[in-house]
């Protein structure tokens, strides 16, 4: 992420709001506020719906670094814990939404 973004934006890796994690392996919220294995998309979805802007990249999860992975680059409004919390919220409702609309 480009050095004029400092303070502006945050890094949201999937693995952040993965409840499927441990807090070593990289998630950064409560379990019981993550979301199960979220996709890159989901998130991008979520951020687009919370108006942060996301931008997709290309990029290696440090604690991951063997596997090429992708992040998404959000505007930072809030706290950096806060936006993910708002965004695993969003995910949550965007694939209950999906399911109420699956089971018609």
């Amino acid at each position: 992420m480009s050095r004029e973004y400092r303070g502006k934006r945050i890094v949201v890796w999937p693995a952040y709001i993965d409840a499927t994690l441990s807090r070593s392996e990289g998630r950064k919220i409560a379990r019981k506020e993550a979301v199960r294995k979220p996709r890159v998309e989901e998130i991008v979805e979520a951020a687009k719906k919370l108006d942060l802007n996301p931008e997709v990249e290309d990029a290696r999860y440090p604690r991951q670094w063997w596997v090429q992975k992708q992040r998404v680059i959000v505007d930072k409004k809030g706290g950096k814990l806060e936006i993910l919390r708002m965004i695993a919220r969003e995910i949550e409702n965007m694939r209950k939404k999906k399911a109420m609309l699956e089971r018609r």
